[in-house]
Protein backbone atom coordinates (compact mmCIF):
# COMPACT_ATOMS: atom_id res chain seq x y z
CA UNK A 1 0.00 0.00 0.00
CA UNK A 2 1.32 3.43 -0.91
CA UNK A 3 1.77 5.79 2.02
CA UNK A 4 0.62 9.35 1.40
CA UNK A 5 2.94 11.83 3.07
CA UNK A 6 1.05 14.97 3.96
CA UNK A 7 2.79 18.35 4.15
CA UNK A 8 2.90 20.04 7.56
CA UNK A 9 -0.40 21.63 8.64
CA UNK A 10 -0.98 25.13 7.31
CA UNK A 11 -0.43 27.70 10.06
CA UNK A 12 -3.63 29.74 10.01
CA UNK A 13 -3.77 33.26 11.42
CA UNK A 14 -4.82 33.25 15.05
CA UNK A 15 -8.39 34.51 14.53
CA UNK A 16 -9.13 31.77 11.99
CA UNK A 17 -7.58 29.13 14.23
CA UNK A 18 -9.83 30.41 17.01
CA UNK A 19 -12.89 29.88 14.79
CA UNK A 20 -11.98 26.24 14.24
CA UNK A 21 -11.84 25.47 17.94
CA UNK A 22 -14.59 27.77 19.20
CA UNK A 23 -17.23 26.99 16.55
CA UNK A 24 -18.33 23.58 17.94
CA UNK A 25 -19.64 24.84 21.32
CA UNK A 26 -20.93 27.98 19.62
CA UNK A 27 -22.89 25.85 17.16
CA UNK A 28 -24.45 24.01 20.11
CA UNK A 29 -25.38 27.27 21.81
CA UNK A 30 -23.06 26.89 24.79
CA UNK A 31 -21.02 30.06 24.38
CA UNK A 32 -20.12 32.86 22.02
CA UNK A 33 -22.24 35.01 19.69
CA UNK A 34 -25.83 34.13 18.83
CA UNK A 35 -25.08 33.98 15.09
CA UNK A 36 -22.96 30.83 14.90
CA UNK A 37 -23.40 30.60 11.12
CA UNK A 38 -21.78 34.01 10.59
CA UNK A 39 -18.94 32.93 12.84
CA UNK A 40 -18.50 29.72 10.84
CA UNK A 41 -18.54 31.62 7.54
CA UNK A 42 -15.51 33.62 8.64
CA UNK A 43 -13.62 30.37 9.09
CA UNK A 44 -14.67 29.00 5.72
CA UNK A 45 -13.97 32.24 3.84
CA UNK A 46 -10.65 32.81 5.60
CA UNK A 47 -11.48 36.46 6.24
CA UNK A 48 -10.04 38.33 9.23
CA UNK A 49 -11.54 41.72 10.05
CA UNK A 50 -12.90 43.68 12.98
CA UNK A 51 -16.20 41.82 12.72
CA UNK A 52 -14.48 38.51 13.45
CA UNK A 53 -12.59 40.04 16.37
CA UNK A 54 -15.86 41.27 17.85
CA UNK A 55 -17.40 37.81 17.50
CA UNK A 56 -14.39 36.25 19.23
CA UNK A 57 -14.69 38.70 22.12
CA UNK A 58 -18.22 37.41 22.72
CA UNK A 59 -16.82 34.08 24.00
CA UNK A 60 -17.09 34.71 27.72
CA UNK A 61 -15.35 31.43 28.49
CA UNK A 62 -12.32 31.57 26.21
CA UNK A 63 -11.66 35.28 25.70
CA UNK A 64 -10.49 36.07 29.26
CA UNK A 65 -7.95 33.25 29.00
CA UNK A 66 -6.61 34.66 25.75
CA UNK A 67 -6.28 38.06 27.42
CA UNK A 68 -4.48 36.46 30.36
CA UNK A 69 -2.00 34.55 28.18
CA UNK A 70 -1.30 37.54 25.95
CA UNK A 71 -0.96 40.03 28.79
CA UNK A 72 1.31 37.79 30.86
CA UNK A 73 3.63 37.00 27.95
CA UNK A 74 3.97 40.46 26.45
CA UNK A 75 1.94 39.70 23.32
CA UNK A 76 -0.29 42.61 22.34
CA UNK A 77 -3.01 40.73 20.48
CA UNK A 78 -5.09 38.08 22.34
CA UNK A 79 -5.82 36.54 18.93
CA UNK A 80 -2.15 36.13 18.06
CA UNK A 81 -1.74 32.60 16.75
CA UNK A 82 0.67 31.68 19.55
CA UNK A 83 -1.89 32.70 22.16
CA UNK A 84 -4.80 30.91 20.51
CA UNK A 85 -2.74 27.74 20.12
CA UNK A 86 -1.59 27.94 23.74
CA UNK A 87 -5.15 27.95 25.06
CA UNK A 88 -6.72 25.29 22.84
CA UNK A 89 -3.77 22.98 22.14
CA UNK A 90 -0.89 24.05 24.38
CA UNK A 91 2.60 25.44 23.88
CA UNK A 92 5.51 26.87 25.86
CA UNK A 93 3.79 30.16 26.58
CA UNK A 94 1.69 28.51 29.28
CA UNK A 95 4.63 27.67 31.51
CA UNK A 96 6.04 31.20 31.39
CA UNK A 97 2.99 32.75 33.06
CA UNK A 98 3.63 33.61 36.73
CA UNK A 99 1.44 31.83 39.24
CA UNK A 100 0.39 35.17 40.71
CA UNK A 101 -0.98 36.34 37.34
CA UNK A 102 -3.01 33.18 36.94
CA UNK A 103 -4.29 33.32 40.50
CA UNK A 104 -5.26 36.98 40.31
CA UNK A 105 -7.09 36.48 37.01
CA UNK A 106 -9.01 33.48 38.32
CA UNK A 107 -9.93 35.27 41.52
CA UNK A 108 -11.19 38.35 39.73
CA UNK A 109 -13.22 36.24 37.37
CA UNK A 110 -14.66 33.51 39.59
CA UNK A 111 -14.62 34.55 43.26
CA UNK A 112 -17.69 36.82 42.85
CA UNK A 113 -19.56 33.85 41.43
CA UNK A 114 -18.35 31.21 43.88
CA UNK A 115 -17.80 33.05 47.14
CA UNK A 116 -16.34 30.71 49.79
CA UNK A 117 -16.30 27.88 47.25
CA UNK A 118 -13.62 29.70 45.26
CA UNK A 119 -10.93 28.07 47.39
CA UNK A 120 -11.69 24.70 45.84
CA UNK A 121 -11.14 26.05 42.35
CA UNK A 122 -7.99 27.88 43.47
CA UNK A 123 -6.43 24.62 44.66
CA UNK A 124 -5.90 23.69 41.03
CA UNK A 125 -4.03 26.91 40.29
CA UNK A 126 -1.78 26.46 43.31
CA UNK A 127 -1.01 22.89 42.24
CA UNK A 128 0.11 23.87 38.75
CA UNK A 129 -2.98 24.47 36.66
CA UNK A 130 -2.33 26.77 33.69
CA UNK A 131 -4.72 28.59 31.31
CA UNK A 132 -5.20 25.68 28.94
CA UNK A 133 -8.67 24.57 27.89
CA UNK A 134 -8.24 21.24 29.69
CA UNK A 135 -7.77 23.06 32.99
CA UNK A 136 -10.92 25.07 32.33
CA UNK A 137 -12.87 21.86 31.66
CA UNK A 138 -11.48 19.70 34.48
CA UNK A 139 -10.61 22.32 37.07
CA UNK A 140 -13.20 25.07 36.58
CA UNK A 141 -16.34 23.66 34.94
CA UNK A 142 -17.44 21.48 37.88
CA UNK A 143 -17.21 24.34 40.37
CA UNK A 144 -18.99 27.04 38.37
CA UNK A 145 -21.98 24.94 37.40
CA UNK A 146 -21.17 24.49 33.73
CA UNK A 147 -22.06 20.80 33.87
CA UNK A 148 -25.65 21.64 34.74
CA UNK A 149 -27.45 21.77 38.07
CA UNK A 150 -29.44 18.58 37.59
CA UNK A 151 -26.62 16.56 36.09
CA UNK A 152 -26.19 12.83 36.49
CA UNK A 153 -22.79 11.16 36.51
CA UNK A 154 -23.07 9.69 33.00
CA UNK A 155 -24.16 13.01 31.52
CA UNK A 156 -21.42 14.90 33.36
CA UNK A 157 -18.80 12.47 32.04
CA UNK A 158 -20.06 12.99 28.49
CA UNK A 159 -19.86 16.76 28.85
CA UNK A 160 -16.34 16.60 30.31
CA UNK A 161 -15.23 14.36 27.45
CA UNK A 162 -16.89 16.18 24.57
CA UNK A 163 -16.05 19.67 25.80
CA UNK A 164 -12.34 19.03 26.22
CA UNK A 165 -10.26 19.34 23.06
CA UNK A 166 -9.15 15.79 22.36
CA UNK A 167 -7.05 14.08 19.71
CA UNK A 168 -7.79 11.24 17.32
CA UNK A 169 -6.30 9.51 14.28
CA UNK A 170 -8.14 9.54 10.97
CA UNK A 171 -9.13 6.10 9.67
CA UNK A 172 -11.61 7.06 6.92
CA UNK A 173 -13.08 10.11 5.19
CA UNK A 174 -16.46 10.17 3.42
CA UNK A 175 -17.83 13.53 2.35
CA UNK A 176 -17.63 15.81 5.35
CA UNK A 177 -17.65 12.85 7.76
CA UNK A 178 -14.30 11.90 9.28
CA UNK A 179 -13.89 8.59 11.11
CA UNK A 180 -11.24 8.63 13.83
CA UNK A 181 -9.97 6.46 16.64
CA UNK A 182 -9.74 8.25 19.97
CA UNK A 183 -9.66 7.63 23.70
CA UNK A 184 -12.71 8.95 25.58
CA UNK A 185 -12.65 9.77 29.26
CA UNK A 186 -13.45 7.00 31.73
CA UNK A 187 -14.40 7.14 35.41
CA UNK A 188 -13.88 4.26 37.84
CA UNK A 189 -15.31 5.95 40.90
CA UNK A 190 -12.04 7.60 41.87
CA UNK A 191 -9.95 8.48 38.82
CA UNK A 192 -10.80 10.36 35.65
CA UNK A 193 -8.65 8.83 32.91
CA UNK A 194 -8.31 8.16 29.21
CA UNK A 195 -10.15 4.97 28.37
CA UNK A 196 -9.62 2.35 25.66
CA UNK A 197 -9.61 3.33 21.98
CA UNK A 198 -12.97 3.73 20.28
CA UNK A 199 -14.00 4.59 16.74
CA UNK A 200 -16.12 7.71 16.31
CA UNK A 201 -17.37 9.84 13.46
CA UNK A 202 -16.94 13.60 13.50
CA UNK A 203 -18.00 16.35 11.13
CA UNK A 204 -15.62 18.60 9.25
CA UNK A 205 -17.63 21.78 8.99
CA UNK A 206 -14.91 24.44 9.14
CA UNK A 207 -11.79 22.40 8.56
CA UNK A 208 -11.65 21.27 4.92
CA UNK A 209 -11.49 17.52 4.37
CA UNK A 210 -9.05 18.31 1.55
CA UNK A 211 -6.51 19.03 4.31
CA UNK A 212 -6.90 15.56 5.80
CA UNK A 213 -5.73 12.05 4.93
CA UNK A 214 -6.03 8.66 6.55
CA UNK A 215 -3.38 8.39 9.25
CA UNK A 216 -3.45 12.08 10.18
CA UNK A 217 -3.82 13.14 13.79
CA UNK A 218 -6.55 15.70 14.34
CA UNK A 219 -7.99 17.69 17.20
CA UNK A 220 -11.68 17.35 18.01
CA UNK A 221 -14.14 19.47 19.99
CA UNK A 222 -17.60 18.10 20.63
CA UNK A 223 -18.62 16.42 17.36
CA UNK A 224 -16.36 18.34 15.01
CA UNK A 225 -12.82 18.08 13.67
CA UNK A 226 -10.94 21.28 14.50
CA UNK A 227 -7.53 20.99 12.87
CA UNK A 228 -4.82 18.67 11.64
CA UNK A 229 -2.14 18.41 14.32
CA UNK A 230 1.60 18.54 13.83
CA UNK A 231 3.73 16.20 15.94
CA UNK A 232 4.60 19.10 18.23
CA UNK A 233 0.96 20.05 18.70
CA UNK A 234 -0.06 16.45 19.33
CA UNK A 235 2.60 16.12 22.04
CA UNK A 236 1.49 19.39 23.62
CA UNK A 237 -2.22 18.52 23.64
CA UNK A 238 -1.51 15.14 25.18
CA UNK A 239 0.87 16.58 27.76
CA UNK A 240 -1.38 19.39 29.02
CA UNK A 241 -4.43 17.13 29.07
CA UNK A 242 -2.60 14.50 31.11
CA UNK A 243 -1.12 17.19 33.36
CA UNK A 244 -4.56 18.45 34.31
CA UNK A 245 -5.99 14.96 34.68
CA UNK A 246 -3.19 14.19 37.13
CA UNK A 247 -3.93 17.46 38.91
CA UNK A 248 -7.61 16.71 39.55
CA UNK A 249 -6.97 13.03 40.30
CA UNK A 250 -3.97 13.26 42.61
CA UNK A 251 -2.86 16.74 43.56
CA UNK A 252 -5.86 18.70 44.81
CA UNK A 253 -7.79 18.06 47.98
CA UNK A 254 -11.14 18.71 46.33
CA UNK A 255 -11.54 17.23 42.85
CA UNK A 256 -14.13 18.94 40.70
CA UNK A 257 -14.73 15.94 38.45
CA UNK A 258 -15.13 13.69 41.50
CA UNK A 259 -17.67 16.09 42.98
CA UNK A 260 -19.60 16.05 39.70
CA UNK A 261 -19.35 12.33 38.99
CA UNK A 262 -19.98 10.89 42.46
CA UNK A 263 -23.74 11.29 42.24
Amino acid sequence: MTTVVQPPPVELPGPLLFVRYAYPPNRLGYCGPADSLAFREYGIAGVVDTGLVQLAQAFAGAWPYLELIAGATGIRDPLDRRVVEAYWVGNRLLDTIPLQRIGDAMEERFRPRLGAQFGRLAEGVLEGGVPHHSFHVFGVYPWVGLLGDDRKADRALTVLDRCRVRWGQVTAIAGDQVTVTSRPLSWNGRVLALGPLITETAESSVTSVAELAVGDWVSLHWHWVCDRLSERQLRALRAYTKRHLDLVNNRVRHSGPAAALDR
